[in-house]
């Protein structure tokens, strides 16, 4: 029996079929140790052997020759798998520094998919190691999504998923009694954020709050009653929303009767006088001026149309309220009614600083005058349109229209502060530096120390350091008053329309002098942008959509072919 063997020819012929063989066994190989993670015998064996069949078929084919290199389409093919593989490079060179260096562009109406100003600076503020527990089986994409733009603002800031049933001795130390509660935990303190449900994703006004609140105690805000002032429960014109947020945001939320407290109580870092109707005591005003003598931070909301006697307290203060009634004919435009002032003008104020031209409105609002008092500082903080006018109202409760009334623009809200002798006097011994400072004082008069705040510069502390040098470099306290010519922004309905409760929120916080409080605009909530159709109208747009426009289409295109022959 004779043997013959493949010709030259021929093998080089059989080789280029070698090398689909061998990118299979290497495909292969290279599948099952990437999957199972376990590089044995088998993977190896697998792709070294497609290597082996690999090179074998370049050296027997004619991809070994001279000539096949010199040819054109040889060089074309080279050139375009080189560009190809440039381009891959490339790719992969840019996904791998998006990976390292992440950026986003939120492009929604509201940034729903950026973190608030309030919460990158509480972020940023974190001075030690905060990690949120969310005790859930299933994490909510979007949550996890929130809470990873959390974790890369903040590097302080962690958080874990547990499955509460099978890591019962976490959700035991915790507390936990419900599925989908969420805790903040910082050292030894935990804090209690909200319970999640497939409805109710993680708030990051919640999450937010609850991180500024971790560490700082609940200052004391009191609303005064006894006058017709705007009520604490729900209700008809109650204020229930805005002491609910309040909570939230750290503060303890109470009424106060001065006709029976002889005083108001020494922890109270802001006193609310919300709508005032009827007079106040002699002995009320009296209180009122001796909690400002100290560290404090009056609010009062006054309405048109009424008579607190408020006057020569708002005197000492270089404030004057008018009884007339700003009218504005962009109120009269949207809808809302002439009495109804809409504000886009804000003052240079910590209070009002991040309201860019975000718009509030103030349902009958009077007009403020401020004149200069020597050792207050004012700084207007709702500026009305110029197109605004102050109109008087008749008996009949009707606006009698003048075309000599005053014009706008008309200071509807404004901030004073000026600074209190005695320090000793301050209500709390925890440092009070307010977030920026105030635009007309120098220097700032958003700064309030505690006695402790500095011990560097006290005599005790350097015996050497002369009073002059003390007083210096200590801001001396401050007792703050915020006056706006309306309470009725701040009700229940109105409170979170558009800026209205920041325009509260950002005042409390200003006269409560809390270093750890963040003045910002709060995380919005998704616009509503659904388009309501009629029968009709959902008609015809499904005979535009379905009919009209490729008729259209199909006649041009028939015309055109028309003309060309």
């Amino acid at each position: 029996m004779k043997l013959t063997f493949p010709d030259w020819h021929t093998l080089r012929q059989s080789a280029k079929w070698l090398v689909w063989l061998a990118i299979a066994l290497i495909t292969a190989g290279l599948t099952v140790g990437l999957l199972t993670a376990v590089w044995n015998a088998l993977p190896i064996a697998l792709v070294g052997v497609g290597a082996l069949l690999l090179l074998g078929s370049f050296i027997l084919s004619d991809y070994a020759q001279a000539s096949f290199w010199q040819r054109r389409s040889t060089q074309s093919g080279t050139n375009a798998v080189a560009a190809t593989l440039a381009v891959l490079v490339i790719l992969g060179f840019v996904n791998f520094l998006a990976a390292r260096y992440m950026t986003r562009i939120d492009l929604t109406e509201n940034q729903i998919f950026t973190l608030a100003p309030q919460t990158q600076e509480v972020l940023r503020d974190l001075d030690q190691p905060v990690k949120a527990w969310i005790f859930a089986p299933t994490p909510n994409s979007a949550d996890r999504q929130l809470l990873e733009n959390y974790r890369r603002k903040g590097s302080q800031f962690s958080y874990e998923f547990v499955d509460p049933q099978a890591q019962p001795g976490i959700a035991e130390r915790f507390g936990v009694q419900a599925i989908g509660e969420m805790y903040l935990e910082s050292g030894e303190t935990r804090r209690f954020v909200q319970t999640l449900s497939p409805q109710q994703g993680i708030a990051e006004r919640k999450l937010t709050n609850s991180l500024a609140q971790l560490n700082s105690s609940q200052p004391q805000v009191y609303f005064l009653q006894g006058h017709g002032e705007r009520g604490l429960e729900p209700g008809e014109g109650a204020f229930s929303q805005a002491k609910s947020r309040l909570e939230e945001e750290s503060f303890a939320a109470q009424p106060l009767n001065l006709s029976t407290t002889p005083q108001v109580p020494e922890d109270a870092r802001v006193v609310v006088i919300a709508g005032a109707k009827r007079p106040l005591l002699e002995s009320e005003l009296k209180a009122l001026r001796e909690y400002q003598k100290r560290q404090s931070g009056l609010m009062v909301l006054i309405d048109p149309q009424t008579d607190p006697q408020l006057d020569s307290l708002l005197q000492e203060w270089g404030v004057a309220a008018s009884d007339r009634l700003v009218i504005d004919p962009a109120g009269a435009s949207s809808g809302l009614g002439e009495g109804v002032v809409i504000v886009d003008q804000y003052g240079d104020h910590p209070i009002t600083q991040r309201f860019d031209n975000g718009i509030s409105f103030y349902p009958l609002v009077r007009p403020l005058q401020v004149q200069p008092v020597e050792g207050v500082q004012s700084a207007p903080l709702l500026i009305t349109d110029p197109r605004t006018s102050a109109q008087t109202i008749g008996a009949d409760g009707n606006i009698q229209t003048d075309a000599a009334a005053p014009q706008g623009p008309f200071d509807i809200g404004v901030a004073l502060s000026r600074t209190i002798a005695t320090p000793a006097a301050s209500p709390s011994p925890s440092p009070t530096v307010s977030p920026s400072p105030s635009p007309q004082s120098s220097p700032s008069p958003g700064s309030a120390p505690s006695p402790e705040a500095s011990p560097e510069a006290s005599p005790e502390a350097s015996p050497e350091a002369s009073p002059e040098a003390s007083d210096a470099d200590q801001p001396k306290p401050e007792a703050r008053m915020v006056v706006i010519g309306s309470s009725s922004f701040g009700i229940d309905g109105l409170f979170d329309q558009q800026l209205n409760g920041d325009v509260f929120l950002n005042s409390v916080n200003w006269l409560s002098q809390q270093e750890d409080q963040v003045l910002s605009i709060r995380p919005k909530e998704m616009t509503s942008r659904r388009i309501l159709m009629s029968l009709p109208q959902q008609m015809s747009a499904v005979l535009i959509a379905l009919a009209f426009l490729p008729l259209l289409g199909f006649g041009a295109a028939i015309l055109l072919w028309l003309r060309r022959r």
